[in-house]
């Protein structure tokens, strides 16, 4: 092929259009799986299909050589963008929102069984959380009730410091919540379960631990645990 000027008045040399056109890879898409994920491109919940891939070498557009396996990778079925298989990691929306919501329900438990008298206002404070997280019916009477349900379950005496086993509910509702939540939102969740120690007096010995053991969950340092708890008590 002789050089002259291709399309868009690009310069094109001798045989490279040629060769582009006659030699190049094609990538061959197995579908393997599927489901909901959090699309990043679409900023939003969507279904994908998980594939894995086969690369071969073609001429004049013919699969011949094989050049290996590629992927696997998730495909978004509204974008069609293609994505590494770790993106799975992240939660959809909807599941975000549940884990947010359960961790908020954990803390406030937790704090209020740590509190030890679980005042109308420490329950009243503990419902508006709980009902702006997500669960939109909750009462202070239930509250109340499930605080001493897990006493109950548990053994636990209310006012107690915080056990192994408060300890390692706290950890099963905040670890897998963490790594997705900005700075601002660790804190936050924090910070409510501060206001419902404070509600009904000064932090007792027992909602400082459990409030700690919220903050270490949070993968917050000890330093800026001690900063928020002390901000809490601060009249705004």
């Amino acid at each position: 092929m002789l050089p002259g000027w291709g399309r868009n008045g690009r310069f094109v040399r001798a045989g490279t259009m040629g060769v582009s056109r006659i030699l190049g890879t094609r990538t061959a898409w197995t579908p393997v799986g599927d489901g909901e994920f959090f699309c990043p491109g679409c900023g939003g919940d969507r279904n994908y299909q998980r594939l894995t891939g086969r690369r071969r070498f073609t001429c004049l557009g013919v699969p011949v050589l094989p050049r290996g396996e590629t992927g696997p990778v998730v495909e978004c079925a509204a974008c069609g963008d293609h994505y590494s298989a770790d993106v799975l990691d992240h939660p959809t929306t909807t599941r975000f929102s549940a884990m947010l919501r359960d961790a908020v329900h954990t803390v406030a438990l937790a704090v209020l069984a740590a509190g030890g008298t679980c005042t109308r206002t420490s329950l009243e404070t503990a419902a508006s959380a709980v009902r702006a997280a997500g669960f939109d019916d909750c009462t202070e009477d239930q509250l109340a009730a499930l605080v001493e349900a897990l006493a109950a379950d548990t053994g636990r005496i209310f006012g107690e410091p915080c056990g192994p086993g408060l300890s390692i509910e706290l950890h099963e509702a905040l670890d897998p919540l963490a790594p997705h939540l900005a700075p601002a939102g660790r804190e936050a969740v924090l910070l409510q379960g501060a206001r419902i120690a404070l509600a009904d007096g000064p932090y007792t010995p027992a909602e400082r631990e459990v409030l700690t053991t919220v903050g270490a969950a949070l993968m917050m340092c000890a330093d800026d645990v001690t900063r928020l708890l002390t901000a809490a008590r601060t009249p705004s």
